[in-house]
């Protein structure tokens, strides 16, 4: 599969460069993580904004395969230490809350709905799309919740069509505001949900199904 033959829109309206985005990681290897009261939301955002501040980006990005410590913040990703899912499979954009969100090639909508929760994907929408003669969905989560309404199942959305935008803080499952971007083969039955994370046992059959999403955003900083 040649991606690089394909011209994809900036999901967030720009390119993602050096020269306004920031890696920033949540992995084990952070040792920001062991004093931040990742259960405080508002300290969590601070400590995001202040990264950001320093660096003077306007995006921070990463997360895709990223072995993470933050969600133990909440019980939505299980408890048994052999199931707990802390393997990211999407790559997160980090910045302000309002930001546009754009499609990255046409498609259509698959399905939404508001994932609600604390540490849920709050609002999501999945598109679906067609390349290299089949079907790969790619999933936005962390929204607005009025970006879900009048929205309907099958409805046309054009490459750089503005469709979504990142959502504040607890509407958008109660974390920094941020983009969830994620790419899939086959919903295995989802619908207005998907996995965002995997145990490490499911890497395997995760990974192989979930492309990195970098593929479509080619941020330089990843």
């Amino acid at each position: 599969m040649n991606w690089n033959a394909i011209k994809f829109y900036p999901i967030m309206g720009e390119k993602l460069d050096i020269s306004n985005t920031l890696k920033l990681g949540f992995g084990h290897s952070n040792p920001d993580l062991e004093k931040l009261d990742l259960g405080n939301t508002s300290a969590f955002d601070a400590y995001v904004s202040g990264e950001l501040e320093k660096s003077g980006a306007r995006y921070g990005i990463g997360g895709y395969l990223e072995h993470r410590a933050i969600y133990r913040r909440s019980a939505v990703f299980g408890t048994a230490e052999t199931d707990f899912r802390n393997i990211h499979l999407g790559i997160d954009i980090w910045t302000e809350a309002g930001a546009a969100i754009y499609a990255p090639i046409d498609g259509t909508i698959h399905s939404f709905q508001d994932n609600a929760g604390f540490g849920n994907y709050g609002p999501t929408i999945i598109l679906e799309h067609h390349i290299f003669g089949k079907k790969l969905y790619s999933l936005y989560g962390h929204l607005f919740l009025a970006d879900l309404e009048g929205m309907k199942i099958g409805q046309e959305i054009k490459t750089g069509e503005l469709f979504a935008h990142v959502g504040p803080f607890p509407e958008n499952g109660d974390w920094p505001p941020h983009l969830h971007f994620q790419l899939m083969w086959d919903l295995m039955g989802n619908v207005g949900d998907f996995p965002g994370v995997c145990s490490e046992r499911e890497i395997t059959l995760y990974e192989s199904n979930c492309p990195d999403p970098n593929l479509v955003l080619r941020s330089e900083v990843l």
